[in-house]
């Protein structure tokens, strides 16, 4: 998938902006504050029809504008057309379109334009809760597996109903949470089987990434834990049912899985350096382009690298950028405070490339001598 040209207007401290882009790699250079990340994050925002960086749709929203649009022109890996909206006005929900029709479920629109980030954020797969890294792995599989976003939506509704009983004053209804926790089983099971089949496939490829870009001096681990291994997950989740009523939310099921990272047959956590975290997170989302490319629709993903170069040497910013210009990836989006870095990174790049400056917002590419 190429993303041709975005449009932007009102999202965050971008006012509009209009670029026609490289198929190759895009570079947004600009000092802290100026607008760079909000420029991916648009970019972001068309694939997953929300932000990576706000939760609330009216906080993408310029101060003091009504409205915010978005507008990417795709080209398939087929060489079709595509194009993919986005509006909202302040107080309304948001419209999703593509070619022109609007989806009546976003959902719908999940897995269209595959995409894999990779930011500072990404640190808190290491040194954040649990929650973090099933989200990693929801990320990935909702974007070429429908039935597993819908499990997943029938799933957390019936762990929030349930909790809610957990938490009331009067006790349960016995026939009432029985049936949720029936259904919780149900879409839980699925859902391990989900992940269980892709952290299985991921975590060679993983491996074999970390070793190319450390040069195979440390090794690491990537598990996949999961309530679903102590049994039947209904027996599993009815068996503390008192306990969870004491807590008020539920304690066992597939919204506690977790994935361990290890260095060393250690915690990466404890063990970690800051550029061996950042070369496992490096290694984990480049396996996930991988995934995707070989299950989404056989579609090529975008990749967006907002700041990752920071606390790596250059031998491993060397071989990330090798790993990056070869034929298995496609068009990079890319961030940047420093230009001789910047030049240094284009210098080991075989891809074509564009240059675009940020400042306060605006937006203006660079033109080539």
């Amino acid at each position: 998938m190429i993303l041709q040209k975005l449009s932007i207007l009102n999202y965050k401290n971008i006012k509009a902006a209009e670029l026609s882009l490289s198929p190759g790699m895009n570079c947004f250079i600009g000092s802290n504050g100026a607008g760079k990340t909000n420029v991916i994050d648009a970019v972001y925002y068309l694939s997953f029809c929300r932000s990576a960086l706000c939760a609330v749709d009216s906080q993408v929203m310029r101060h003091g504008e009504a409205f915010f649009m978005l507008e990417g022109s795709y080209q398939t890996d087929g060489g079709d057309p595509l194009s993919v909206y986005c509006g909202m006005k302040r107080g309304t929900k948001k419209h999703m379109k593509r070619d022109g029709k609007e989806y009546r479920r976003l959902s719908e629109h999940i897995g269209l334009v595959p995409l894999v980030s990779v930011s500072p954020a990404d640190s808190l797969l290491i040194d954040g809760g649990s929650e973090e890294r099933r989200r990693l792995m929801d990320i990935v599989i909702s974007q070429y597996d429908r039935a597993y976003l819908d499990s997943l939506g029938r799933y957390n509704k019936a762990l929030a109903q349930r909790n809610a009983m957990l938490r009331a004053d009067a006790e349960p209804d016995t026939e009432l949470i029985g049936i949720l926790e029936e259904q919780m089983a149900v879409e839980g099971e699925a859902i391990f089987a989900r992940r269980e089949a892709f952290v299985s496939e991921l975590e060679p490829v993983f491996r074999e990434f970390y070793d190319d870009i450390s040069a195979g001096h440390e090794s690491v681990g990537l598990a996949y834990e999961s309530h679903c291994r102590r049994g039947p997950l209904l027996d599993v989740i009815r068996r503390d049912r008192a306990k969870d009523r004491i807590m008020g939310y539920s304690l066992h099921g597939v919204h506690r899985d977790d994935l361990v990272f290890t260095l060393s047959g250690h915690p990466m956590k404890r063990e970690g350096s800051q550029g061996q975290s950042k070369t496992f997170v490096i290694a984990l989302k480049l396996a996930q382009f991988g995934f995707l490319r070989r299950t989404a629709s056989q579609t090529t993903p975008l990749l967006l690298l907002d700041d990752v170069f920071d606390k790596l040497d250059a031998t491993r910013v060397e071989r990330i950028v090798g790993i990056v210009s070869g034929s298995g990836f496609g068009q990079i989006f890319m961030t940047d405070t420093n230009r001789e870095h910047l030049d240094r990174i284009l210098r080991l790049c075989s891809h074509d490339y564009k240059i675009f400056h940020v400042d306060d917002g605006e937006v203006k590419e660079e033109e080539h001598v």
